[in-house]
């Protein structure tokens, strides 16, 4: 009978907090090398040959590829993922705007002012002004 059971009050509070700081650090270290792998993938200014050869040391040495990584290209990781928000932002807000139809119009005060501009030239008379800016505002 050489069966051990375990209950709670086996395993020490201390035992507890270290199981949890483990974790922690385990998901931190899938997290970070999970942003280096898209960060490696994401620059634009790498070869693909570089990118290869980053992915391997990553992959093949994970400590030491991940530390060196930081150290050599994490100054950059920053603002890479910036400009990346950036664009993801810009192309957001641009389809928003083909989807909306706003695109290529222009607003009521844009349009009046230029047709107040051709009418002070003398191109339309005033009926014509007032029948186009009736138009424009309904």
């Amino acid at each position: 009978m050489g069966d051990y059971v375990y209950v709670a009050y086996d395993y020490p509070l201390l035992g507890a907090f270290w199981t949890m700081l483990w974790i922690f650090l385990w998901v931190l270290w899938l997290f970070l090398l999970f942003r280096i792998v898209a960060d490696i993938f994401r620059d634009d200014t790498l070869s693909g040959w570089a990118k290869t050869a980053w992915l391997v040391f990553v992959i093949v040495l994970p400590f030491l590829g991940v530390f060196v990584y930081v150290v050599a290209r994490g100054k950059q990781m920053g603002t890479r993922e910036q400009q990346h928000a950036r664009a993801q932002q810009q192309a957001v807000d641009t389809y928003i705007r083909e989807t909306a139809g706003t695109a290529g119009r222009t607003s009521e005060v844009e349009e009046l002012a230029k047709l107040s501009e051709i009418r002070a030239r003398g191109d339309i008379s005033d009926e014509e002004y007032r029948r186009v800016k009736e138009k424009i505002l309904h």
